[in-house]
């Protein structure tokens, strides 16, 4: 089979197609041959190994799991002998980062736990880009955000998958909701419907009069105590990714807050596929879709995992893996 390699930190030019063997499920694994899969920060991050505190998960001098890729919709290709979930030829989708990796390859053997079935209202295209960044919109947004109808929200790093899903979430419920990104972005997010839009280049929204009943924040560049400027009374600040150094320090500090404030700061922690049900629900509904960047060809991986530490996408960047034809 082809697969994307890591064999060494660096450049995302770096990265190579070679020939792997297939491998083959054993207990409760599924192998899957994959239609489509997604680029996501935990590829940006793996393949550059950075940040450097990273290569403890990742390996110390060189990637131990050289195949990148925690995103994957395809078709059960075969089953190990205890898999009672699946089976050959059924459609499944999934976040596999809580079982494994190694999603940029045409084949992935992982537990059956890691796929769930793939909803007939999406196409494969639409299943890869929907599991991390659906998940972590809804979570964020719903299950520590408290989201409540009417609230006014900010959504930071609106234009990226998280972003344009939580957007999605934000106006089921009648939200005001105020988009933060940059560039040619802007404007997609304003024919999205935002109902107001910031140039983060140009305004730093922790530093302007309005302030947020949640703040879902994608990006967490700045030190707690900034955050708290943009929260309303009794507001929460959610961060579902972004510089490792203050994702600690805000966690830390989101803990003593308690003990003199009615604002919260809180991290989330993923909990990969939990309520993917959902979010298929919600799309077969026609109330959920994912903003696809792509499909892109397979050859061409390390220039979108480029692309996305670029920050250039809109959306989710897809990419084909399958050799027949149409993703989707």
């Amino acid at each position: 089979m082809k697969a994307i390699v890591c064999h060494s930190y660096g450049s995302p030019s770096l990265l190579r197609i070679e020939d792997r063997p297939i491998p083959t499920p054993t207990g409760q694994q599924v192998l899957v041959k994959v239609r489509t899969t997604a680029v996501n920060d935990y590829d940006w991050s793996m393949v550059r190994g950075k940040p450097g505190l990273l290569k403890l998960m990742f390996g110390l001098r060189k990637p131990k799991n050289p195949v990148p890729g925690m995103e994957a919709a395809g078709v059960v290709e075969a089953v190990g002998p205890d898999v009672t979930r699946f089976q050959v030829g059924d459609a499944v989708y999934g976040d596999t980062s809580e079982y494994g990796f190694g999603t940029f390859a045409e084949y992935l053997c992982i537990h059956e736990d890691a796929m769930r079935p793939k909803p007939d209202a999406m196409s494969f295209a639409e299943a890869a880009a929907t599991p991390h960044a659906s998940l972590l919109a809804y979570q964020g947004l719903i299950k520590l955000g408290g989201l409540k109808k009417g609230d006014k929200i900010l959504l930071n790093g609106a234009g990226g998958g998280v972003g344009t899903f939580a957007y999605q979430l934000t106006k089921s419920y009648g939200c005001d909701v105020t988009g933060v990104d940059s560039g040619p972005k802007l404007e997609r997010l304003k024919k999205m419907g935002f109902d107001q839009v910031i140039d983060y280049r140009k305004v730093d929204f922790t530093r302007t009069i309005h302030s947020y009943d949640v703040v879902l924040d994608c990006k967490t560049n700045r030190w707690p105590w900034a955050y708290l400027r943009a929260l309303k009374p009794g507001g929460i600040y959610v961060t579902v990714g972004g510089h490792l150094g203050k994702l600690l320090t805000l966690f830390l500090f989101g803990h003593i807050l308690k003990l003199f404030s009615r604002k919260r700061l809180k991290v989330l922690g993923l909990q990969p596929n939990t309520e993917l049900e959902v979010i298929g629900d919600l799309y077969r509904k026609g109330n959920l879709k994912a903003h696809i960047d792509g499909p892109y060809p397979f050859e061409e991986t390390p220039g979108m995992i480029q692309r996305y530490g670029d920050g250039e996408h809109f959306g989710k960047i897809v990419l084909s893996v399958s050799p027949e034809g149409n993703p989707t």
